[in-house]
């Protein structure tokens, strides 16, 4: 039996909407946030064919099992999302995205990357494995446990890091770790200072965890990790294993984008997300860039 024209149209259409939610719901625009694979990269100072391919293996896998978690974690959050001003727009919300669907592109997701990590090498692998075993813990659990919550998404940086350096076969630097870890907890916390102010505005309870947290303990932790991150920083710019203390020359490119960061965050109110304010705003984005420059200039020609 013949199919009708118009239904046709209306099977082709519908494969075009989940095909576009389900890349929506991967959210590419959160893979920034594993461009910290490649740190170890910029500041070993051996820069060739072989590591580089390594590090983007890396990359794609943490890109790969990143999206693989936000899926999961949406499909846990769904209720939840729909009471949210923005949220209710994801796609699994929005119902755009079937759930069975999105749990297979999960399963299909996490084995792609775990594929691409064991091609970089084992150690790898297993730092992935650790991340997607904490980033369902997150989701499953920690992210209703307050002040855990947010040291958790800094445990992802941290593995991030480390599996970066394993993917290039290079040590990272403790301090780099520690700073790592302090700018983590400084976009963590941030971030749930966002989420405080939203839920305080549209009081639907989106966020549990947002209960046990206060504005005035919110700006306690901002000052404590802003000042951990520049402080923390700028020992390892003086103890670089690379380049000695000329390292100092990116200093001041990191403190003005966290001093951005935090007037975006307290003065304009800006309710956006990490990535994009950090992709989006132009202040931001150029500092990003002056300390790649600076960092790249300072380890390959000293």
């Amino acid at each position: 039996m013949a199919t009708a024209p118009g239904r046709t149209r209306v099977s082709a259409r519908r494969r075009r909407i989940v095909a576009r939610a389900g890349f929506v719901a991967l959210r590419p625009q959160e893979w920034v946030k594993n461009a910290v694979v490649l740190a170890p990269l910029l500041f070993s100072g051996k820069i060739d064919g072989t590591t580089i391919v390594h590090a983007l293996l890396a990359f794609a896998a943490f890109c790969a099992v990143s999206s693989a978690g936000y899926l999961v974690n949406d499909i846990r959050d769904v209720e939840l999302d729909r009471r949210h001003a923005f949220k209710r727009f994801r796609p699994i919300a929005a119902g755009e995205l079937p759930i069975r669907l999105a749990y297979a592109m999960a399963a299909l997701l996490a084995a792609v990357g775990l594929g691409l990590a064991f091609a970089s090498n084992a150690k790898t692998a297993g730092l992935l494995a650790a991340y997607g075993a904490l980033t369902a813990a997150y989701s499953y659990h920690l992210k209703q446990v307050v002040i855990v919550d947010v040291m958790a998404i800094a445990g992802c940086f941290l593995i991030r890091v480390v599996a970066g350096s394993a993917a290039i076969d290079v040590h990272a630097s403790r301090w780099l770790l520690v700073c790592t870890g302090f700018a983590a907890l400084f976009l963590g916390f941030t971030k749930r200072r966002q989420e405080a102010m939203l839920e305080a505005e549209s009081a639907r309870g989106t966020r549990p965890v947002l209960e046990h947290y206060s504005l005035p303990f919110l700006d306690q932790m901002v000052a404590m990790v802003t000042a951990g991150t520049v402080i923390s920083y700028t020992i390892y710019a003086t103890t670089s294993p690379i380049a000695g203390s000329n390292m100092l020359a990116t200093v001041p490119m990191v403190v003005y984008g966290l001093f951005r960061y935090l007037y975006l965050i307290y003065h304009r109110e800006d309710p956006r997300s990490t990535a994009t304010l950090i992709t989006r705003d132009v202040g931001i984005r150029w500092a990003a860039v002056a300390w790649v420059v600076a960092a790249a200039l300072v380890v390959y020609t000293h």
